[in-house]
């Protein structure tokens, strides 16, 4: 080990371990059930008139694409606490109804548009059990009276495109299937849905319906809809490969049409148009305001606009390729500027403590300036009320700069730092439930690993080591002498002879550790699939002795910083309190 190690102390968080779970309204255990079947997913929600929620969404009393599926819908008087028992918007018949998607008028009607296996077909090739529930028609219903009843089956024109007649039934039979609720788009309305060039779900590709009179013709045989965009050509890129599906989308508030959709790369999509849909932009990799891509496994990635003017986007935030791994479920804010959506590095906005359980296909509900979110496992949907503060808090990201006092415990400034040991008395587990964050400047006049830089750890090795790792990353370590949990920083971030703010964020709440690199969360980089790390937040000691302040260098700190400081929040911050943090000292501008 070499004794190279200059420390500049910014330090700006410490917490404790385990959380409870019982009072954190990220927890997915505190939402309030909406219903529970062998099946259930999509749940998606309008707001009707007299301030009741509809819910919509599909269901079966078997595993997803048995036979029996369909679409029926459930209300609400009170805001997404009790919901009513479902009423069928297509009877379980053998005929699949899949993946309902509400839209209120104007005028107070409700439409529901749906895939429906209207060609009848049960088998491929002589399999049994085929899943026809992406098979045949897009179909809607509408009803008149709030969803207590519903109109005939109507089917909308789905022109046929190059990648139906290379399909398994050369056309004859069309496979699609839609994640995004209507939306708003000038004074009329417009969804996405995917098309399906190989059954089950490969080939993909993006097409809309627009229909301009939804909102004042009432003659349901009277609806003027595009198919969009023009031509033979989707929204797809030739480079994202053969998955490109699940396209979603929002009107900008300068009208352009901004849309989102899953890959198998290991990130989302966007695609832009300019002209109402008819045209759309190459998609590419939708970036941070950091110039980082984002990153999304072959999930649901939903985007929504707000009353408000703003954005929010709900993904996973690491790097797979398939369909696992949707938890926890992330959230990212997003401003209009110069006609593009800017995103923020993202906060967690709901986590479960099985990390086999999936979340996904969420709506948005936005009514007295209040929000909520909904989602399913695929079991059980349910319905969360998400803190205002927390979204507000997300769109401040790209404005923020100044010190979080909240939770502040320990405050130390270069004066301060004469000696190498810092009590940590106060340190004990009823002020730090929540979790801790380590935040401190740090030059490295050499990359070596195994340098220690803090180390609270006793002589039964209980408590936290910070250390520098291999190619210029840096280690946490957290132990009670029994269990010992660990995450590193990504690497190469660290440079020689340069200053750098480390923040690392843990969250016993959600059990995650996060690394930040001078303002920037950590994402895995290209070599590795997540950036972030859970660990086991049983583990409930850190240290209440002695906090050694890297105890290599000869007893002292040395500084050429001018601002060195330690502080310890008895909570973990959010990514956006950790930006506020790192811009009040640096001043350097986000947008």
């Amino acid at each position: 080990m070499k004794n190279s190690l200059i420390i500049f102390v910014i330090l700006s968080v410490l917490g404790s371990l385990p959380g409870s779970q019982s009072n954190d309204w990220r927890s997915r255990q505190n939402g309030f059930p909406i219903y529970q079947n062998g099946y259930i997913d999509q749940p998606y929600v309008v707001v009707l008139n007299n301030g009741t929620w509809l819910c919509v969404f599909t269901t079966g009393t078997r595993s997803e694409g048995s036979e029996g599926q369909h679409i029926v819908c459930s209300t609400s008087k009170d805001q997404g606490k009790r919901w009513s028992k479902p009423g069928n918007i297509e009877d379980p018949s053998q005929e699949s109804a899949s993946w309902g998607m509400p839209y209120l008028t104007t005028y107070g009607r409700v439409y529901v548009f749906y895939d429906y296996n209207g060609d009848k077909i049960h088998n491929l090739r002589n399999e049994k059990d085929i899943r026809e529930d992406m098979l045949g028609w897009y179909c809607y219903k509408y009803s008149d009276d709030n969803g207590n009843s519903w109109s005939e089956r109507y089917k909308l024109p789905v022109r046929k495109t190059n990648v139906d007649y290379s399909n398994d039934w050369n056309g004859k039979v069309q496979i699609l299937w839609g994640i995004g609720k209507p939306i708003n788009v000038d004074n009329g309305m417009m969804f996405g849905f995917s098309k399906i060039g190989r059954y089950l779900i490969d080939e993909t590709e993006g097409w809309f319906f627009r229909c301009d009179n939804i909102n004042f013709e009432k003659d349901p045989n009277k609806l003027i809809w595009q198919m969009l965009p023009d031509g033979e050509f989707p929204v797809k890129n030739p480079d994202f490969g053969s998955v490109q599906e699940e396209h979603n989308l929002f009107q900008m508030n300068n009208r352009d049409l901004y849309c989102m959709y899953r890959t198998i790369l290991g990130n989302p999509a966007c695609s832009y148009s300019r002209d109402g849909g008819h045209t759309w932009e190459v998609p590419t990799i939708p970036l941070y305001y950091t110039g980082m891509k984002i990153k999304n496994p072959r999930a649901c990635p939903r985007i929504w606009k707000c009353k408000n003017g703003k954005y929010l986007f709900w993904f996973h935030n690491h790097g797979g390729w398939n369909f696992e791994n949707r938890n926890p479920a992330w959230l990212s804010g997003g401003i209009e500027k110069n006609g593009e959506i800017i995103w923020s590095q993202p906060e967690i906005l709901l986590y479960e403590q099985d990390i086999v359980t999936r979340m996904s296909y969420p709506d948005l509900i936005e009514q007295d300036r209040k929000y909520w979110i909904t989602e399913t496992n695929k079991e059980m949907a349910l319905c969360h009320s998400i803190d205002s503060s927390f979204l507000n808090n997300l769109w401040n990201q790209f404005y923020i700069d100044t010190i979080s006092q909240k939770g502040l415990i320990i405050d130390l400034k270069t004066s301060d730092l004469v000696n190498n040991e810092i009590n940590l008395q106060k340190l004990n587990s009823r002020n730090v439930i929540d979790g801790f964050t380590i935040d401190f400047k740090i030059l490295l006049t050499d990359l070596s690993s195994d340098q220690v830089i803090m180390d609270s750890r006793d002589s039964k090795g209980k408590g936290f080591l910070i250390e520098t790792a291999d190619f210029g990353a840096i280690k946490l370590t957290l132990s009670n002498g029994n269990k010992t949990s660990n995450w590193t920083s990504d690497q190469g971030l660290i440079k020689t002879f340069k200053e750098h703010e480390v923040t690392i964020i843990v969250d016993n709440r959600s059990g995650i550790i996060m690394f930040m690199i001078d303002g920037i969360l950590n994402d895995g980089k290209d070599y590795r699939q997540f950036g972030w790390g859970r660990f086991d937040n049983t583990i409930n000691y850190i240290g209440e002795g002695e906090l050694r302040l890297n105890p290599l260098v000869d007893g002292k700190m040395r500084s050429k910083s001018k601002v060195a400081f330690l502080r310890i929040y008895n909570r973990s911050l959010t990514t956006t309190e950790a930006v506020g943090n790192y811009r009040a000292l640096t001043m350097k501008k986000i947008i």
